[in-house]
């Protein structure tokens, strides 16, 4: 009774004030319209919008943000996003990732936009570190410029040659940031030497003299300034307006036509626990409105495929840190879409009339392996949920869909061969599938050989380290075991008593380097690695690891037994720790294993002895982070992973076969 009571009060209402002279100017206006015209109202999106409701692409700028490790482009993306008017709820607002906020370093490519003026700018955060360097070669397509962020006391190193040459080869724009200049030991002198550095490695990596031609700007992204002329510190307003009038004047518009059909790549995708599988890129040409018909194309040997048709049902647009439904988008404009469940990256969505698939975007090769296999040791099954060699498979098959660096091959019924580009990328996925309630043994990685001709080629990364003088004698024997070889070396520009050494070494010597490295240096050695080429191979490595203690017990480990053991090694172990026959309890003085008992409890009889007070004192255990065993294992050992514990095993955990494997040939 009360709903037609209401509903005859709301139309006796709208009757009358529609037919009342004083609003009979005022137009009825959708919820969507009013949604649309209270954004374009609102500071981080109120660039004008072309005939048809999407964004002309002369008032648009698609740039990346393009740098080493930690130059500062997570920090400067923080400042340019507050310049403009949005809510940044915590300083590195766009590591939105839990495991980005715990190490401090970007994992995953990240798009938004923000409004300067009357133009609007789609900025993209990208990956520093070289294993991630497939995200920022799939987002490199989907913009006209990039602002390469070199740290002005560091200068360029491996990874900037490795992110700038992705950006020349696709014919970017780029503009010059130098940040830290607030640095004590950043002179004007010293950024004149960056900025020659930067410019021979323009010219070596191809530049067309376009390219050549970029602007140099001066910041702090820390303080959240830039200028054009070298300063410590700017006279007048401390901001980032002068990088933001670079952006708008340097990088050109995207050349896209409104009028032809929609065609959009798929750069990105995520799943939405309500609208499924939501795909961002950007639109090539066209406009896509809600409710469209549209298809998922992909290329094939054959020619083009139609996966999917569908409609659009959503489409949201970045802004600052939210995204916000819009009615429609045009061509040049980078927005995420949900409607349809099968496209992936790489994909094309399109039009109905469309019939050819855009190009895809190459990747490099991977470079290193891991078998990822059921969990099979006597504590399987008490920490994790996920078991069965069929969940790990469909999880790994998940990761490949959303990340193009991972592929994954069935490798045997209950385990899968997953190719990388590098142990962090792949430690990675480890730690998220174990914080899912994943189980799963891993094996070490391998190197991903090629032969040419009948030649044996192997992966070469560049590698760039910077140490103290003292440390210079430790760190080239530990390279040369490893079959690294030296390009350069000198004095690092002001810094007293610190040596900069660029070398050439195999991606396997350089597995499980780091925690070495960092032992070696005392921690304050730094050293970085990008992929270089395919070299012929080097042959093998020197001694790089020594033997294990290999328990040859099951029960929960007593300080009794560890006190006797100290004396054979570094324990990996602490007591009332559980272990098992063929797990690895610790690393042997020697360079061979040896079995041990760390289960042995001291015996109790009614016999004085001399010992009987005597203090258990045990030095305290190394224990390892995931990316330390990756690196530590060998090629008959594996990784037990589970959501509670980290554990080092023989692959065949009895003695017997044990010794009866080692005595075959390797491969």
């Amino acid at each position: 009774m009360v709903g037609p009571l209401l509903r005859s009060l709301w139309s006796t209402t709208r009757r009358s004030f529609s037919s009342s002279s004083h609003y009979s100017h005022i137009k009825p206006l959708s919820y969507a319209r009013a949604f649309s015209t209270a954004t374009a109202t609102s500071p981080v999106g109120s660039a004008a919008a072309a005939p048809g409701g999407a964004l002309d692409p002369d008032r648009l700028r698609n740039v990346a943000v393009i740098a080493h490790v930690d130059h500062g482009k997570t920090t400067l993306m923080d400042r340019l996003l507050r310049q403009c008017g949005a809510d940044i709820p915590h300083e590195r607002a766009l590591d939105s990732i839990d495991l980005e906020r715990e190490r401090g370093i970007t994992i995953a490519s990240k798009v938004t936009s923000i409004s300067w003026k009357d133009k609007e700018l789609n900025m993209v955060d990208t990956p520093g570190h070289a294993d991630f360097g497939g995200e920022v070669e799939r987002v490199v397509g989907m913009v006209e410029g990039a602002v390469l962020v070199v740290d002005a006391g560091e200068g360029p190193l491996a990874q900037t040659k490795f992110v700038l040459a992705k950006a020349l080869k696709y014919g970017l724009r780029p503009i010059l940031l130098l940040n830290k200049v607030d640095k004590p030991a950043v002179t004007e002198e010293r950024c004149n030497e960056v900025e020659s550095l930067v410019f021979d490695l323009f010219a070596n990596l191809g530049a067309s003299e376009e390219q050549l031609d970029f602007p140099v700007l001066y910041a702090s992204a820390k303080e959240g300034w830039a200028s054009s002329t070298y300063t410590k510190s700017p006279p007048d307003v401390k901001d980032m307006s002068q990088l933001l009038n670079a952006i708008v004047g340097h990088v050109p518009p995207p050349s896209a036509s409104l009028d032809a059909p929609f065609q959009m790549l798929v750069s990105m995708m995520e799943k939405d626990p309500y609208l499924g599988r939501v795909l961002t890129g950007r639109v090539t040409c066209g406009v896509v409105r809600v409710g469209d018909k549209v298809q998922g194309l992909k290329n094939t040997d054959n020619g083009t495929v139609k996966i999917e048709e569908g409609k659009v049902v959503k489409l949201m647009k970045k802004k600052g840190m939210r995204a916000d439904p819009v009615d429609s988008a045009g061509a040049g404009d980078i927005v995420s879409m949900a409607g349809l469940s099968s496209p992936t990256i790489g994909h094309t969505v399109a039009n109905a009339e469309v019939t050819i698939a855009l190009p895809t975007v190459v990747l490099d090769p991977p470079t290193i392996s891991m078998t990822f296999g059921v969990n099979d040791s006597p504590l399987a099954g008490s920490d994790g949920i996920h078991l069965t060699g069929g969940k790990i498979g469909d999880r790994l098959l998940a990761e490949s869909e959303t990340n193009l660096a991972i592929n994954v091959l069935p490798s045997t019924s209950e385990s899968f061969e997953v190719q990388g580009r590098g142990e962090l990328q792949l430690g990675i996925l480890i730690e998220n599938m174990r914080r899912e309630g994943f189980e799963l043994s891993v094996s070490p990685p391998k190197v991903m050989y090629k032969v040419e001709k009948g030649t044996k080629l192997e992966p070469i990364e560049e590698v760039t380290i910077e140490v103290d003088d003292e440390h210079v004698g430790l760190v080239m024997e530990a390279l040369s075991h490893r079959r690294g070889e030296v390009t350069d070396m000198g004095p690092v520009p002001g810094s007293m008593g610190r040596t900069r050494m660029c070398l050439t070494c195999p991606s396997r010597g350089l597995v499980g380097y780091r925690s070495v490295f960092s032992s070696d240096t005392r921690g304050s050695g730094f050293m970085h690695r990008a992929f270089l080429t395919y070299e012929k191979y080097r042959g093998p490595l020197g001694n790089v690891r020594k033997g294990v203690l290999v328990s040859m017990g099951r029960g929960l480990i007593t300080a009794h037994a560890l006190m006797g053991l100290e004396a054979r090694g570094v324990l990996f172990v602490a007591p009332a720790m559980e272990t098992y026959d063929g797990m690895i309890i610790g690393e042997h003085s020697r360079d061979t294993d040896l079995d041990v008992n760390p289960v042995k409890a001291k015996e109790l009889n009614n016999i004085r002895c001399a010992s009987k007070d005597e203090n258990v004192k045990l030095t305290p255990p190394r224990l390892m982070s995931l990316e330390e065993a990756i690196g530590y294992v060998a090629s008959d050992e594996l990784i037990e992973v589970t959501p509670k514990a980290i554990r080092l095993r023989k692959r065949y955990l009895e003695v017997n076969k044990r010794k009866s494997m080692s005595k075959r040939p390797k491969d």
